[in-house]
């Protein structure tokens, strides 16, 4: 996947382009749908599928105290979105200005760099430009302005309830992955890059991968059977996503990942992990000794 960071990068890509405009944190089956619409244009166009999104998340520009937990970071987003299949995704830098932006300006911007601009989608009840004054009707009323197809994908609903990304963080933080994943579309992952921790693993006999993960939204600590993705293949693992009470006080959660047979040199490397079972809460054990034991237990439990 290739990653523009500025609308005139546009003039770059072969057209016409089909963009799919959103937030897109989580990138899960609601959003997919919109994304769908225009891949399935680009298709028929002979065009150019794009994803536009804005870094960072406009919440934490326009109401920091309040903003969400991200259910995705940006790279992680691009592995995401680059596993069905975008080959472009334009990021567009959100700070206080450009939240100022008109939303016919914004409009605007997308049509005199796209070579040409050929659909964009959106989902029905997005809102965007200075004061949200952007919507699906301002955009139909551009596109037949400026000719292009305008899809405002509807909300899409499973059991009942509308996919939102909300939900789905809802969902990870009470620890139903079972229903976080209904929504996704696949089991909730995070992602990150493996740095060098205390390696007491590695003492105890038992080597883990301290990943320094970019989601912001965590399921509850405690140790988790899981899979690790590493050069294109899904590893079985066990995990400690905790704040290791044993050997640290009052320590920032992170999350160490021990691979089951398997041996090499993981640092600097990019991890996706997927949570496939809890296995037990965090606990606090009265030595090393007793917490070597318990990681055994882990394991054969993570094997079952």
């Amino acid at each position: 996947m290739q990653v523009l960071r500025s609308i005139d990068a546009l003039s770059a890509i072969q057209g016409p382009l089909a963009l799919a405009v959103g937030v897109f944190d989580g990138v899960h089956l609601g959003h997919q749908e919109v994304i769908k619409a225009a891949q399935e244009h680009a298709t028929q166009h002979h065009g150019t599928a794009l994803v536009v999104t804005f870094d960072p998340h406009p919440a934490h520009v326009l109401r920091p105290g309040s903003a969400p937990k991200l259910l995705c970071g940006p790279r992680h987003q691009q592995f995401v979105l680059s596993q069905i299949g975008i080959p472009f995704l334009l990021t567009c830098p959100f700070t206080t200005e450009t939240a100022k932006t008109p939303a016919r300006e914004f409009i605007q911007q997308l049509v005199q760099a796209a070579r040409p601009l050929g659909c964009i989608s959106v989902g029905y009840t997005w809102n965007f430009g200075h004061r949200r004054e952007g919507d699906i009707h301002l955009l139909m009323e551009l596109g037949q302005r400026h000719d292009f197809a305008v899809y405002g994908v509807p909300p899409l609903k499973i059991d009942s309830s509308v996919v939102s990304s909300t939900l789905i963080r809802e969902a990870v933080s009470s620890g139903d992955l079972a229903r976080a994943a209904l929504f996704l579309g696949r089991r909730y992952s995070v992602f990150g890059t493996v740095v060098e921790g205390r390696k007491l693993g590695r003492q105890l006999g038992f080597p883990t991968a301290n990943v320094e993960i970019e989601n912001e939204q965590l399921p509850p600590l405690g140790v988790y059977a899981v899979e690790a993705r590493l050069g294109g293949e899904w590893l079985p693992a066990v995990a400690n996503l905790g704040r290791k009470p044993t050997i640290a006080d009052n320590a920032d959660p992170s999350l160490e990942v021990h691979l089951l047979d398997w041996s090499g040199d993981l640092y600097g490397q990019d991890l996706e992990v997927r949570f496939t079972r809890f296995l037990r809460p965090e606990m606090k054990f009265n030595g090393l000794d007793e917490l070597k034991a318990q990681i055994a237990r882990d394991i054969g439990a993570a094997r079952a």
